[in-house]
């Protein structure tokens, strides 16, 4: 019987606080219910990707190129075609569409010919429209795009110079993203009437495709290790169902690993939460403890007795958190819907499910080790005299032991949850760096207090900010638990708002809203006009000259490209780059390194400027030399600066910028930009170049900015879906942390009382000590938050950090007024019974 003893009342003592322990078993809820919902999930989007690749590329290969095959890949297409492969050609591009009502749209064009997709299905209305359209002169547009040009099916739209009848619309298709319709609809027309349009003339981007149907793998990768080289020297880029697959799976996970630090984070702010209510509990418990002892109870008995306590607690979380979380884990492919390529079959991860509870009863047990070790210094005349008890060794190795514990399981969860190792190890470590800076802070207001006491205010202020200092101050404990919940809380505030900001369009009444597109020399006067006539101002024309990167500092780019150490940067050796001119910087750009183009010194080679980004990925620098490819002319180029470029603004941005006047002679588009801040006027001026230009794209950057308005509400959501868990945990580490001063206030306040203060001066008091528990907590813990997001959107996002001081400010004036509320919340009871009978309640 005596083998059970410490359980039974470990059950016992838990029945008896069961509504105190439930508000802390909701941290931990909290906490597991993350992670098994976001570990599951990353489990189902595992399996789903592994079964559903092929359906995401809807073809064995795709090949790719942005400019028409050369005859050699078209010959090699054909003979794959001869020898029995189905496959389908395509060409896509943005090109306006115009339609009946008069409004007019840039959509995705997508010149189509052949069986597409093999895998999957595409479903339209009417249901034949897909497999019938390629018949006729007829189009096939997203339910988007329809809506957006107000147009039925039945109508004729305008693409280019041709006219096409609308057949029918796309209701799904393989690999499809809700977002992608609503950034980028598309349009779908026979590729045998794509000439008719007269849409891709010189500087239009176009990337032009075949899809194979192999239906077996190893005749896919005998292929391309066969016509490697042919590939690689031709410019053509290739994707398989691995690719996809690899692609996919490393993208979504990264995405659920981000997810799973939100988890981590509600995991450690429910540990806090643990510890503070078990603080609180060992402290309402002393009694009963040292009556324990009295009985004959050893230290090592009633250590057991709460330790299986916490224990109970930590389980009961875990299997409630473990409930959610599977409930929240079929949620999750719902409101990320728009975000996945693919359809997530959900299904309990059942590893998951266990590694969940044994991390929640982990958890419990080791945030709760240090405040459990008080009960080890109870000494039996506690229950006859208050503040009797055993002496504290000044180093405990049970507390350096729980220490290592702490720290351990730390290291082990966040590596675990972190997108990589290194970031779960720079993660622990920043935990650990602000623990410590918080527990210097808690002791520099204690000595401060001390040492700047304001012995001439008045009697309430004395006595709260004397609190901070006296004997069995609560200082140390509460900035540490309060500041570290704020910091975490705050930190995750301040990325999300720096990633959401980075999509927001500059709504500057000075800058453009309209940008006409691929404008050819010859057009530059007849645009000017029209815009004269719809009273536009012409805010400038950018020129736009494509060229290919030919040798990099006397290597040419075949030489490279046959490097298998730059497979992973062949990107940039193969793609188009358009080009610009001119002699000043704009707004979204600043020189890193090297000089511009007027300060440095002049060459012999014609000077340009790159961009930061992509001159470390070529490892290159001011000085080095860049020869490019004009359509059969080449160029030597000298790299005199570096820029650092904000692409997230709305302006012409360019990797490389030649000086001006070079490239004066060469082929050219050019790009103008306008502004009509009255949107019936911005419509009118996209249909009349429509209508005069076919060749002409027009982007309505308010436009966009509603589309991306829509989408980064979505992705708002699904992150404070997710920040959910760790909000929840961390109102339980704010009530917690106040609550563990609760009865050493409530002692003083009753004495304050019986020695003649009145009620009002005591919540005075108590709303001093708290309002500067609250500020110095607040300010340390968000100005820590503020250090964590600047590091990790400088070098983890490589995004600019986005901090707004009034919400800062406002966060922290409302966790002042939070923390006094909870703090008088606590002490209700001095100001409302007489001190005699609180003080008897507090000696038992």
């Amino acid at each position: 019987m005596r083998r059970f003893f410490p359980l039974r009342m470990a059950v016992r003592e838990t029945r008896g606080s069961r509504g105190r322990l439930s508000l802390y078993m909701v941290a931990i809820t909290a906490g597991v219910a993350s992670l098994v919902a976001i570990g599951s999930f990353r489990t189902n989007v595992t399996d789903s990707v592994r079964n559903q690749a092929r359906t995401v590329l809807g073809a064995d290969l795709e090949l790719r190129g942005r400019a028409a095959f050369p005859d050699t890949i078209t010959a090699l297409v054909d003979s794959v075609a001869a020898s029995g492969i189905a496959l389908t050609r395509s060409v896509d591009f943005a090109s306006m569409v115009l339609a009946p009502s008069g409004n007019s749209r840039l959509l995705n064009v997508w010149a189509i010919e052949g069986g597409f997709p093999y895998y999957g299905a595409a479903t339209s209305e009417p249901a034949t429209a897909w497999s019938t359209f390629q018949e006729a002169r007829t189009a096939i547009l997203d339910h988007a795009a329809l809506v957006y040009l107000d147009a039925s099916v039945g109508d004729t739209v305008a693409i280019g110079e041709a006219r096409f009848e609308i057949a029918g619309y796309l209701k799904d298709f393989p690999g499809d993203l809700g977002i992608r319709t609503a950034v980028g609809p598309r349009v779908f027309l026979p590729l045998r009437f794509l000439e008719e349009t007269r849409l891709l003339r010189f500087g239009s981007v176009a990337a032009h495709r075949v899809y194979f149907e192999w239906d077996d793998a190893e005749a896919v990768r005998a292929f391309l290790d066969t016509h490697d080289s042919l590939l690689v020297d031709s410019r053509i880029g290739r994707t398989t169902v691995e690719d996809v697959e690899e692609d996919l799976g490393s993208a979504l996970d990264a995405f659920s690993r981000f997810l799973g630090l939100i988890g981590l984070i509600a995991l450690i702010l429910g540990g806090l939460g643990v510890a503070s209510g078990i603080h609180v509990f060992v402290k309402e418990r002393l009694d009963t403890v040292a009556v324990l002892r009295c009985m004959g109870a050893g230290q090592p008995l009633v250590f057991r007795i709460y330790l299986l306590q916490a224990v109970l607690v930590g389980l009961g979380g875990s299997a409630l958190g473990v409930i959610v979380g599977l409930v929240v884990q079929a949620l999750v492919p719902v409101v990320l819907a728009d975000f996945l390529p693919l359809d997530i079959a959900v299904a309990p991860d059942w590893k998951m499910v266990v590694a969940g509870l044994v991390t929640g009863v982990c958890t419990a047990l080791v945030f709760a080790l240090f405040p459990l070790l008080e009960v080890r210094n109870v000494s039996p005349l506690t229950a006859l005299r208050r503040g009797f008890g055993a002496p504290r060794r000044k180093r405990d190795p049970a507390r350096l032991l729980a220490a290592a514990a702490l720290l351990a399981g730390l290291v082990l969860v966040s590596v675990w949850q972190a997108p990589s190792p290194l970031a779960g190890l720079f993660f622990a470590a920043g935990i650990v760096v602000t623990t410590g800076v918080l527990a210097l802070t808690a002791r520099a207001i204690t000595a401060s207090a001390r040492r700047f006491f304001p012995r001439k205010a008045r009697y309430e202020l004395r006595q709260g900010v004397a609190n901070l200092f006296r004997p069995q101050n609560q200082t140390v404990s509460v900035v540490l638990t309060l500041g570290f919940g704020v910091f975490l809380l705050m930190a995750l505030s301040i990325v999300q708002r720096s990633l959401l900001d980075q999509l927001a369009v500059d709504t500057d009444r000075t800058r453009p809203n309209l940008v006409f597109f691929d404008v050819q020399a010859d057009q530059r006067d007849g645009l000017t006009a029209l815009l004269a006539e719809e009273g536009l101002p012409e805010l400038g024309a950018v020129p736009i000259v494509p060229a290919r990167m030919a040798a990099v500092n006397g290597r040419r780019v075949a030489d490279i490209l046959a490097d298998s150490a730059t497979d992973s940067d062949r990107w940039m050796y193969r793609r188009e780059y358009r080009h610009t001119y001119r002699d000043s910087l704009t707004g979204s750009e600043r020189i890193v390194a090297g000089e511009w183009f007027d300060r440095a010194p002049a060459s012999e080679l014609t000077r340009i400027s790159i961009d930061a980004d992509i001159a470390r990925s070529l490892e290159i620098g001011p000085g080095d030399k860049i020869t490019w490819d004009f359509q059969g002319v080449e160029l030597p180029t000298v790299v005199t600066s570096l820029r650092r470029i904000d692409w997230a603004r709305f302006e012409p941005n360019f990797f490389v910028v030649f000086e001006g006047g070079a490239l004066e002679d060469a082929p050219q588009t050019f790009l103008y930009l306008t502004r009509a801040d009255d949107p019936v006027r911005r419509a009118l001026a996209q249909r009349s170049a429509v209508e005069r230009f076919s060749n002409i794209a027009v982007v309505d950057l308010a436009l966009v900015q509603d589309t991306i308005d829509g989408v980064v509400g979505k992705i708002t959501l699904a992150v404070r879906f997710m920040a959910l868990f760790s909000i929840a945990s961390g109102l339980v580490v704010l009530v917690g942390a106040i609550a563990t001063t609760k009865y050493q206030r409530v002692q003083e306040s009753a004495l304050l009382r019986t020695l003649g203060a009145s009620a009002k001066q005591v919540r005075w008091i108590i709303a001093t000590e708290y309002a500067m528990l609250g500020a110095a907590a607040g300010l340390t813990g968000i100005s820590l938050a503020v250090a964590a997001g600047w590091a990790l959107t400088r070098f983890s996002f490589r995004i600019s950090l986005s901090v707004s001081p009034a919400t800062v400010a406002a966060a922290w004036l409302v966790l002042v007024a939070v923390t006094v509320g909870i703090g008088a919340w606590n002490s209700r009871g001095v100001t409302t019974k007489p001190p005699l009978a609180t003080l008897r309640e507090l000696s038992g």
